[in-house]
């Protein structure tokens, strides 16, 4: 019932479920309200930003989160209770939120524009704190082929509540809104300060905190982890191949907005089809990811690539339903529910790959090279669609989500260590 945690922690196993529960539901709500591919997309047009800066979100949302992580483990170690790193994430995501909000309100072209970015920055390095924290506290306080069925419920929990804002943004009409813009940011604010609040409030057993290192030292210790685990080097470069999910996505919102439309009303109807995609794809994915988070891995990749070639497909769909949205609605949530399975099956495989000596290094070094990969992989992408457009980009994506599955099929099995 307890493996891979201590006796102590084993005591404390329900109340931390439920608060690891509610904390990750909080954090999952508020990155559905501050999404960089549907909702801060919108944010810039409303206050009138440059095209160019758009195109910068995505990649500082990503990368920001997680480039720095590797510098940060090293010093996580250093630490006997690593629940306040975690706390301290929460409380500055909540604060990039907030400053997001007001700037709904009252941003405006290139200026507003900047201040996005700035304050994106400042939320997504926030989230780097959390990320690391988060899995080590999670590793020390929830038993092995326990953690995918909570990521799986807080997951659809999430989805259900974002599903509620989708509906009733459908409903507002098909004008954008600043002001419904403002409260979905200062939602996500109050998101991540739940998050900060049950943190603080798990019950955490003190860990060793010999082997902290300094940045430099730490990534000498993840190149040199590359070369002696076999393991943790395939499932990096799988890794890499998997992001085709996550690069796909807002690719697939822009064909929707391009041919359909950007107001209120269709931000609404993607963020429906979102919220349905984690409500039903959470549980799971969980459940599965517990057995086997490698083949989840492997199919999740198979469902991601099928799903860009049927939004590339879209474009030669009928006029009449080439400029509906829901033909991309309904290919977004597909890909959504593969991207949730992708993210569940990397995110429990790497926890169960480690052990609790280990597990901060393994998860920082491993977001650390995705980090680097998602910047240069973003420009490259991003010139690329500017020269083939959404669609095509789309195909060569789905070739790579195919790669990814290739990969994720020969990984080794850790749930059954």
């Amino acid at each position: 019932m307890c493996r891979d945690i201590s006796e102590q922690a084993c005591q404390e196993q329900p109340g931390n479920f439920f608060r690891h529960l509610v904390a990750a539901l909080g954090n999952k709500l508020a990155d559905e309200l501050s999404n960089a591919r549907l909702i801060l997309p919108w944010l810039m047009g409303a206050i009138g930003a440059p095209v160019w800066m758009v195109g910068l979100l995505v990649p500082i949302r990503e990368a920001g989160a997680l480039l720095p992580q590797l510098l940060i483990a090293g010093q996580i170690r250093l630490r006997a209770i690593r629940k306040w790193v975690w706390v301290t994430g929460g409380i500055a995501q909540a604060i990039g939120a907030a400053v997001l909000a007001l700037l709904a309100l009252f941003g405006h072209g290139t200026w507003g524009g900047a201040l996005v970015l700035i304050a994106l920055t400042g939320l997504s390095l926030g989230r780097g704190l959390s990320s690391v924290a988060t899995k080590d506290v999670l590793g020390k306080t929830i038993a092995k082929q326990r953690r995918g069925t909570l990521m799986g419920w807080s997951a659809s929990a999430a989805g259900a509540l974002t599903l509620t804002v989708g509906v009733i943004l459908t409903a507002l009409g098909d004008q954008p809104g600043s002001w419904a813009i403002a409260i979905l940011l200062a939602a996500a604010a109050l998101g991540w300060a739940l998050n900060a609040l049950c943190a603080a409030a798990i019950k955490e057993s003190p860990g060793a905190t010999e082997g902290g290192a300094n940045a430099w030292d730490s990534v000498k210790q993840g190149l040199s982890l590359l070369r002696r685990d076999r393991r943790f080097l395939h499932f990096n470069l799988s890794r890499a191949l998997l992001l085709s999910s996550a690069l796909a996505l807002p690719y697939l919102a822009l064909l929707g907005q391009q041919n359909s439309g950007t107001d209120l009303a269709s931000l609404g109807i993607l963020i429906v089809t979102s919220g349905l995609a984690g409500m039903i794809a959470g549980p799971i994915w969980g459940r599965l990811a517990d057995r086997s988070s490698r083949r989840v891995m492997r199919t999740s990749a198979i469902g991601a690539a099928i799903c860009c070639l049927a939004g590339a497909g879209c474009m030669w769909l009928p006029e009449a339903w080439r400029t509906s949205v829901w033909p991309y609605a309904i290919v977004y949530g597909l890909l959504m529910i593969a991207h949730a399975g992708i993210r569940l099956g990397r995110k429990t495989y790497v926890v169960d790959l480690a052990d609790s000596d280990t597990r901060a290094l393994y998860v920082a070094f491993s977001n650390t090279f995705t980090g680097v990969l998602m910047l240069a992989l973003g420009l490259l992408l991003g010139v690329m669609a500017q020269w083939l457009g959404s669609a095509l980009l789309l195909l060569i994506l789905a070739l790579v989500a195919l790669a990814a599955a290739w990969s994720s099929h020969r990984l080794a099995e850790v749930e059954a260590d």
